[in-house]
């Protein structure tokens, strides 16, 4: 009988290595799928399995030991050889790759997601996170991506499957101590990521609202932060209504604007000529998604 190995527990070694990869243990969850603080605890768990810490610093801070360095370099080896291996097994063929904003995959496809495997259980698929805007590179690693755009670039075939609606959120509680005054709605901390501070510029143009500076800013550098922090009570977060649509209809944010309409589409978005097996099932079936979304409530001018 062959021995028996003896492993580090692999989820808290993915956690570990995505965390070693991105530096941050939000980038780390993010590609994960799930929260912070589970990152933290697999980390935690991993040390204790080892006997070695392999973090140190402030929390705000940390890095890796110089222990924890030479571990990174063997994990990744190893699932670089995982992932390898795994492109050339015969199911390749039936996985799809898919390229998406990490705050969307979460709050809108991910929770979707039963309905189409259901349906397509022969594909498998598999989601990469854009950072920031599409650009060729990331495209070329994806067999398609979801994004919000207007025109298909060069090279490029678009299936637009829901409209683009956004408008401020803000928790109800701090739009009630406001008296529910939009005059003084426009005055709150503007919320918004890193990656998109043109959100509040691109609403305004759209609403033909003019839009005088901020008093108060605060920026993060994902877009599911910001949605936290606006449902905190800490300002106005300019939402997409696909984002926030259950938050709304649960009351844990409000939309005293609604939401108005943007110039383009969310859209799948491929190579010309990109051929795969399950492609334009999942097409169809985003177009389904789209479709039974609610309409939005109707925007209003402050």
């Amino acid at each position: 009988m062959a021995p028996r190995r003896s492993l580090p527990p692999l989820n808290a070694l993915r956690a570990f290595e995505a965390f070693a990869r991105h530096g941050r243990m939000t980038r780390a969850a993010e590609e994960l799928c799930v929260t912070h603080g589970a990152v933290s605890r697999q980390i935690r768990q991993l040390e204790q399995w080892l006997g070695f810490a392999l973090t140190e610093g402030p929390k705000t801070q940390l890095r890796l030991t110089a222990r924890a360095l030479r571990l990174q370099g063997a994990v990744t080896a190893a699932f670089d050889l995982i992932e390898s291996a795994a492109a050339r097994a015969p199911a390749a063929g039936r996985e799809l790759h898919l390229a998406c904003h990490g705050t969307f995959a979460i709050r809108w496809l991910i929770p979707r997601l039963p309905d189409f495997v259901e349906r397509h259980p022969d594909i498998r698929l598999q989601l990469r996170e854009i950072a920031g805007d599409l650009n060729s590179a990331a495209l070329a690693e994806a067999d398609a991506a979801i994004l919000l755009t207007e025109d298909a670039a060069a090279g490029q075939k678009q299936t637009a499957f829901m409209a683009a609606f956004e408008g401020p959120v803000i928790a109800p509680a701090r739009w009630d101590a406001l008296g529910r005054e939009t005059g003084r709605l426009m005055s709150e901390p503007r919320l918004h990521t890193r990656t998109w501070p043109q959100g509040w510029s691109r609403w305004a143009g759209a609403a033909g609202i003019p839009l005088a500076a901020a008093a108060v800013e605060r920026s993060f550098d994902h877009f599911s932060h910001a949605l936290e922090a606006a449902a905190a009570g800490l300002g106005v977060a300019m939402a997409p209504w696909a984002l926030v649509a259950d938050d709304i209809g649960s009351g844990r944010l409000a939309a005293p604007l609604g939401f108005t309409r943007l110039a383009g589409s969310v859209a799948l978005v491929r190579p010309a000529g990109r051929d795969h097996p399950g492609l334009d099932r999942f097409a169809e079936w985003l177009a389904g998604q789209g479709a039974a979304m609610p309409a939005p409530p109707r925007a209003t001018r402050p």
